[in-house]
């Protein structure tokens, strides 16, 4: 079988001057940034956590439907919605696995943010391209349009999804997929879900919930920070309460994994670990990221261009020990804070210019000491609160971070004084009525 994100991985590397001799190297030793149980172990237990010992058996939906052997596709013209997170627990990528199935047709890929290989940098467009081993197009979702265009799906009979998730609202990949769904919809498409789990759990919800006003492609619907959903699930939600256009007369079907179970963290599965996007490298950052992505809205960094973003916080003009002493003063459960000095570089091709590239930060990083008890919004809120207490001649907001929290209340009540128990007291507003919501798309336990 060939390796499609292999033979992507030559082209990339040959063209940046350097070498690969080596055809057979499977995906999997190319793409993991974690890999073994006992690693997830390891890290669980720095988290607090009682690892499993023995991890429950979960199939993914692309599990299911190769076990199946692709009867849901047969004798269908197939279009992909992808990256390389769409592999199999044996390794094998779904372009590949749907390419050796018998009467399967794949006639399109389509790539998110950071494109199908997942190392373009973030927030750039994505170029599309031509699959040099099938001569298959790789449209991307994420430049010229977001949307799959008239043109692009209709020789097909099918849209299929398939990307790792990390359960917060504003990851691109699930608006990648809803307006995947509206284009299946209104050109008489099916589309189908390949689940795969929530790694943050499928069990805690946590505001704020985005509001009227500030929609964007980092939030597009009304969903609190931490959704406690899986793709498939928020597929029906949004076909559900029609958000989507169309979606009265969407075809859609979920593919849904076997063995997961909604108080699962991802280590707590035998699935491997794949960085869902560059900087999202391990389970402790997607655990802190609901809350430590609000530093994408200030002119501080966020770690990108180290070996932990959204872990490691700093800019020139913070000390650290100072930020760490009044930020472990606040008894945040979970965390705790360590004073550090860093220096974000570029990392090609994924981060070629993080903020104050080259240059030795003050900072803290954020450690998950026991992740159970992790707020991670509550965490992120009291962060900001305290780094513009400190350092108020030098701390500012970027244009970003009203569409990260879904409203302007985080960045009014900080420039206003409010105090930090109020400004908590009120992101839980209208969670209530999201999880009552919620509770009619819940399809697993």
């Amino acid at each position: 079988m060939r390796n499609f994100l292999f033979t992507a991985f030559i082209i990339v590397i040959t063209g940046c001057g350097s070498r690969v001799g080596n055809d057979s190297i499977s995906a999997d030793a190319l793409i993991r940034m974690g890999g073994t149980h006992e690693e997830y172990m390891k890290e669980a237990a720095a988290a607090g956590v009682n690892p499993i010992s023995d991890p429950i058996n979960v199939a993914t939906g692309i599990d299911v439907l190769l076990r199946n052997d692709f009867e849901l596709l047969k004798g269908k013209r197939v279009g992909v919605i992808t990256n390389h997170t769409g592999m199999t627990k044996g390794g094998i990528h779904i372009v590949d696995a749907i390419q050796e199935a018998e009467d399967v047709e794949l006639a399109a890929i389509f790539g998110p943010e950071h494109g199908v290989r997942g190392i373009e940098p973030d927030g750039e467009a994505v170029e599309g391209s031509i699959d040099p081993a099938s001569g298959v197009a790789i449209y991307s979702l994420y430049g010229k349009t977001r949307r799959p265009t008239e043109d692009m799906i209709n020789s097909l009979e099918v849209l299929v999804f398939d990307m790792q998730d990390v359960g917060a609202r504003f990851y691109s990949y699930i608006y990648t997929m809803a307006l995947a769904m509206e284009a299946a919809a209104l050109n008489d498409k099916k589309f189908v879900v390949l689940d795969r789990p929530n790694p943050i759990k499928g069990s805690v919800v946590e505001g704020p919930m985005l509001e009227e006003g500030f929609e964007s492609f980092v939030g597009k619907f009304k969903l609190p920070v931490r959704h406690g959903m899986t793709v498939g699930e928020l597929a029906l939600m949004f076909k559900g309460e029609g958000w989507i256009d169309g979606a009265d007369k969407l075809d859609l079907e979920i593919v849904r994994m076997e063995g997961w179970r909604r108080e699962l963290w991802f280590d707590q599965t035998n699935i491997p670990w794949i960085s869902p996007s560059p900087s999202m490298r391990t389970l402790s950052t997607a655990t802190l990221y609901p809350g430590t992505c609000f530093i994408e809205g200030t002119n501080l960094s966020e770690g990108r261009g180290t070996d932990l973003p959204f872990e490691k916080i700093g800019a020139p003009w913070v000390d650290g020990k100072l930020l760490a002493d009044e930020m472990n003063k606040l008894q945040l459960e979970g965390v705790m804070f360590e004073a550090i000095e860093f220096r974000p570089e570029a990392i090609l091709p994924s981060v070629p210019n993080p903020k104050y590239k080259d240059e030795l930060i003050g900072g803290i990083r954020v450690r998950v000491i026991r992740r159970e008890l992790v707020d991670p919004v509550k965490t992120g809120i009291s962060l900001v609160y305290t780094l513009q207490r400190l350092f108020p001649e030098n701390f500012k907001w970027s244009g970003t971070i009203d569409r990260l929290y879904g409203s302007d209340k985080l960045r009014n009540g900080v420039d206003n004084g409010v105090p930090l128990e109020k400004i908590i007291g009120n992101y839980s507003d209208g969670v209530d009525e999201f999880l009552e919501l919620r509770m009619k798309y819940l399809i697993y336990e």
